[in-house]
């Protein structure tokens, strides 16, 4: 009798134990799992006019894995497209505008290359979105397939208008 009082109480709290729950139960919860050709994709447009560079980073990252979705899968590309515009516009905080370095090296002798936020911004301003959002996203083929539904944009003109993109904001 006291079991029962003591389940029927968890019950109505919504928080009933694992061990409390019937066989008829257990056989109803399903894990759900995305099919990459029935994800609906929208357009995600977002203005890096003044913005934080990571807080653009992070906002476009998770719109092209599909995080704020419901159907969110780890393992399956459920998210959706996203431009980001006015890249050359966007800023960083703190000192790094001197003291962030971009570094490339090309296999060769002497092939070291390295340039600070300020001159990357000048020379070409869409790689340093492009970089924040890959180190984002997974190191992988998925990581990769999710990686090309990026649009970056240095001015506030953009070729996607037809897709007719919605406002994402950035926090």
């Amino acid at each position: 009798m006291h079991s029962v009082i003591q389940s029927e109480k968890y019950l109505t709290q919504g928080c009933a134990p694992t061990s409390l729950l019937t066989l008829s139960d257990k056989a109803d919860m399903k894990t759900f799992s995305a099919k990459a050709n029935e994800v609906d994709r929208k357009w995600w447009i977002i203005d890096a006019k003044d913005q934080v560079l990571g807080r653009v980073a992070v906002k476009a990252a998770d719109l092209l894995r599909g995080k704020e979705k419901p159907i969110f899968t780890p393992h399956v590309d459920t998210g959706d497209f996203v431009i980001v515009i006015n890249a050359d516009k966007v800023r960083v905080t703190g000192k790094k505008e001197t003291a962030k370095t971009y570094m490339s090296f090309s296999g060769f002798v002497g092939g070291h290359k390295s340039e600070n936020f300020k001159q990357r911004q000048a020379r070409h301003p869409e790689l340093l979105i492009e970089r924040a959002v890959r180190g984002m996203i997974p190191h992988n083929r998925l990581g990769r397939a999710i990686y090309t539904k990026l649009k970056v944009y240095g001015g506030a003109e953009h070729p996607h208008s037809s897709q007719q993109p919605a406002p994402a904001v950035v926090s």
